[in-house]
């Protein structure tokens, strides 16, 4: 908000028990998200679309961010509905020097999860990616950080609001290092090392999808599903990318996240 970033009508602070929240949400108006004040990836987040649903809501995003992050602490926020979720990729170095690397767009997604990513945001003006970069840039600028990290953003239509930093790489930054030709993982142990960022790249005018392969049950509503990997046989060819940890016969265990690869195709059109 500091830093002029349009962000969208929230408790303003953690929500301390349910009557509290009830008061909030009948505030901001119905729908509204509950979420977990240190979550993140999904977790400890509920929409809810009338009071009714609240109190249940509640108890279920303070239990699960207890659960995940040891924190269950919530805030509540309006819901935006059919919002397209955008980020922006940037790194900044010790010196305050930040730059941008371009925009993804995660919006295909299942249970808040990511499962579709794709650069650069099919349909967005460059324009507006301009507006969502410079913006992106301002804010870490302002917080003082340093690192590699994303700022992400819900957009419907021409208008956007501020969602969350992540500060660290995400798993669809390999969609960004495809249009940059740039190593962001060997960016970020550079910064880290106290170097200073690199020039900026030229943009390339080439679009790169992401689909995540992930360990789960199409007919148990796509569960987690750990066990043996009987057959691992990735597509591959030009302008195909796969990213794994796993091959044939390895066992795909049940305290971590079901991704277990990702393709990465590029291309010089979106159809291509």
């Amino acid at each position: 908000e500091d830093a002029g970033i349009p962000v969208m009508s929230w408790s303003e602070g953690v929500v301390a028990d349910e009557a509290a929240a009830a008061r909030c949400a009948a505030e901001l108006g119905y729908p509204v998200a509950v979420k977990a004040a240190a979550g993140g990836g999904g977790r400890g987040i509920r929409m809810v679309d009338s009071e009714s649903e609240l109190a249940n809501a509640f108890r279920s995003a303070s239990a699960e961010a207890k659960a995940a992050f040891g924190d269950d602490r919530l805030f509540i926020e309006r819901k935006l509905p059919r919002g397209r979720h955008v980020e922006v990729q940037i790194a900044v170095d010790a010196k305050g020097s930040a730059m941008s690397l371009g925009c993804r767009d995660c919006s295909v997604q299942r249970r808040h999860q990511k499962v579709i990513e794709e650069a650069p945001p099919p349909g967005l003006s460059r324009d507006l990616c301009a507006e969502l970069e410079q913006a992106a840039v301002r804010l870490v600028e302002r917080v003082g950080y340093v690192g590699v990290g994303t700022v992400e953003f819900l957009l419907v239509g021409q208008e956007y609001s501020f969602l969350e930093v992540n500060p660290r790489l995400q798993v669809e930054h390999g969609i960004t290092e495809e249009l940059t030709g740039i190593d962001l993982v060997q960016l970020q142990i550079r910064i880290g090392r106290g170097e200073s960022l690199p020039p900026l790249p030229k943009t390339v005018d080439r679009v790169a999808i992401e689909a995540r392969v992930c360990a789960e049950d199409p007919q148990a509503d796509f569960l987690p599903t750990p066990g043996r990997i009987a057959l691992f046989d990735p597509a591959l060819g030009p302008r195909l990318r796969v990213d794994s940890g796993v091959s044939a016969g390895c066992r795909v265990p049940a305290e971590f996240d079901s991704l277990i690869a990702k393709l990465i195709a590029t291309g010089e059109t979106r159809e291509e």
